[in-house]
């Protein structure tokens, strides 16, 4: 089993809050708390962070300042910043920025990519490589998540097959790795151990990406089973905040404290302290101004530091 070198190495975490967490947030952040959010994170550890989506503004209105938060990070040879794209055009803004790296999105659903981001499953797929294609000219890093991957908001349940098929046409525009995305939250464990071990199969050494939504209380469970399974990186959003504005009822990624926990205790290390990241989701759960999804800032971490005296 080559898991268990992997296993000594731990586990990448990219934190999504600043994107995936706040755009679907009725309430217009302001940029310098966007900015304030990324910076905590890297305080703490986090050394991957999607930091802005540049979409049409008129569609998701929290992500309208992506320019101006990238302007106003700090710059870093030990960060990458990634900022997600779902066209061309969209990718031309990025790399007028100080972005690393572009997201590119390919969906498993036609109706569910057609709402999305006006394409088929199979354009979006054309549209994803080319994306990849522009980062690399630009020399920068592109990577691609397959959304929806587990099940669709209008279709249902998606054929694995179609997933395995879409993982290895993008697999040859040689992505720095292709991400699974559980868009609405429907997996369940087996399921993910079975989709990863797939599609792990057909992209050589492409590593593997794994993005989960709490909807239904099975994302850290998930996220578990996608590390044992073999994924290297797991996404996760400081507090457990964020939706998608075009899924509806799809409620928040897995927090990022809750995911650390798990990972820790568990013997894998992730890089990023804790009991920062708990501060952190402290001052977001003020910022917010209401009690956010992640249970390990309640709580606390464990041991109690004073037992530790």
């Amino acid at each position: 089993m080559h898991h268990g070198v992997r296993r000594m190495n731990g586990v990448e975490i990219i934190e999504v809050g600043a994107r995936d967490g706040l755009q679907n947030e009725p309430d217009i952040l302001p940029t310098e708390k966007k900015v304030a959010l990324i910076q905590a994170a890297i305080a703490a550890g986090v050394r991957r962070i999607e930091t802005a989506s540049f979409v049409n503004p008129r569609r998701v209105p929290q992500m309208a300042d992506a320019e101006a938060v990238m302007e106003a990070l700090p710059d870093s040879d030990k960060v990458t910043y990634i900022g997600l794209v779902l066209n061309e055009r969209g990718a031309e803004r990025a790399l007028a920025t100080r972005v690393h790296e572009l997201g590119a999105v390919a969906v498993a659903s036609d109706s569910f990519a057609m709402r999305n981001q006006g394409q088929t499953s199979f354009e979006s797929i054309g549209i994803a490589n080319a994306i990849v294609g522009m980062a690399k000219a630009a020399g920068r890093s592109g990577q691609v998540t397959i959304s929806a991957a587990f099940g669709c908001p209008f279709e249902g349940e998606i054929d694995p097959d179609h997933v395995v098929a879409m993982a290895e046409a993008l697999a040859k525009a040689g992505p720095r790795e292709i991400g699974l995305a559980d868009t609405i939250g429907v997996a369940v464990p087996s399921q993910v151990k079975a989709l990863v071990t797939r599609v792990q199969a057909v992209i050589g050494n492409i590593p593997i990406r794994a993005h989960f939504h709490n909807t239904r209380n099975t994302g850290l469970a998930n996220a578990w089973a996608a590390y044992e399974a073999g994924a290297v990186t797991l996404d996760s959003s400081l507090g457990g905040l964020g939706g998608c504005p075009f899924a509806p009822k799809a409620t928040g990624n897995i927090p990022t404290e809750d995911l650390l926990y798990l990972l820790h205790r568990s013997g894998v290390a992730t890089g990023i302290d804790l009991d920062a990241m708990i501060e952190a989701g402290q001052w977001l759960t003020g910022i917010m101004g209401r009690p956010l999804p992640a249970m390990v800032t309640k709580a606390g971490n464990f041991p109690p530091q004073t037992a530790l005296a």
